[in-house]
């Protein structure tokens, strides 16, 4: 699926402040309407959305030209972060807010609302050279814990399996952490390898992946390019597999899909409230879909 690349001007550059661990490898994207007066909306957090919500954004700020919109990335946690420390309007998460954020939001004074905006499926992916074109969930949670080192166990050549995955603030990490590695069990403590290279952007597995004959990586749906090799995945050895797309998250048959989030500090109003509704009616699903994500039905 063919990744759109957004013809954006980047005006000014919004740095947000008191953000925990912030990668800074990961640039800041940010679009800023051009209008002086206004609504000023900040909106920062998951790699997985940024290039989503800037789309979003854009096209808002050309129907509103009084409002301006702010947009960066850093991961999920940066965002939630932020949102607990009142430094932006709406987070972005590719993950759910955890009990201990939700607790240090409450100490703060701030009540997290949650907003499901997407849909995503996460595509396992390899060098256009690699044979292997299948793993059940099992394998390629036996690969990213080290079970498995070398492609030759799953029948491809007798090559060291490089793992790439992205780095523990993103919301992509945790869930894959969570429901691959850890097959969705509470109970589970499996962890990535130690020699599991953590990269700072999807862009930085999918260029890697292409570089890297051996490697393996995740990444979002709306990352995936033709040059890559998706793996089509089962959930067990005894059922089809199954690769990526719209119609396979809709259809429930993908085993990695999960919802995308936005979170505001208590219910939005005035301007917020307008955009998020935007976000969520026919005309922000169509950018939703232009992207590669997964419209969510209303």
């Amino acid at each position: 699926m063919i990744r759109k690349i957004l013809p954006l001007i980047i005006i000014a550059v919004f740095i947000v402040g008191g953000c925990s661990n912030p990668s800074p490898s990961v640039s800041d994207q940010t679009i800023k309407a051009t209008a002086s007066s206004g609504a000023y909306i900040t909106n920062t957090g998951s790699d997985t959305i940024v290039n989503l919500a800037l789309a979003w954004a854009e096209k808002y700020q050309s129907l509103h030209p009084n409002i301006s919109i702010s947009v960066s990335g850093g991961g999920s946690g940066v965002g939630i972060a932020s949102l607990i420390n009142r430094t932006v309007d709406i987070a972005n998460a590719s993950r759910q807010i955890k009990t201990e954020e939700l607790d240090q939001a409450k100490k703060n004074g701030v009540d997290p609302k949650e907003f499901v905006v997407a849909r995503d499926a996460i595509a396992v992916i390899v060098n256009p050279e690699n044979p292997v074109s299948q793993l059940t969930m099992q394998q390629v949670s036996d690969i990213y814990s080290g079970k498995i080192n070398n492609w030759s166990e799953i029948g491809g050549e007798n090559r060291p399996i490089v793992r790439l995955s992205r780095e523990t603030n993103s919301g992509t990490h945790v869930y894959f952490l969570e429901n691959v590695l850890r097959m969705g069990k509470k109970d589970d403590k499996t962890f990535f390898a130690q020699d599991t290279l953590l990269l700072p952007s999807s862009q930085g597995i999918v260029s890697e992946v292409l570089d890297n004959p051996n490697a393996i990586g995740y990444d979002g749906l709306g990352y995936i390019t033709p040059d890559l090799k998706v793996i089509a995945i089962a959930k067990t050895n005894q059922e089809p597999y199954i690769l990526p797309s719209i119609e396979s998250v809709n259809a429930g048959s993908y085993p990695i899909a999960r919802d995308l989030y936005m979170y505001t500090a208590g219910d939005p109003k005035g301007a917020i409230k307008e955009y998020l509704d935007w976000i969520m009616s026919p005309d922000g699903a169509e950018i939703v879909s232009e992207l590669g994500f997964v419209p969510i039905s209303r």
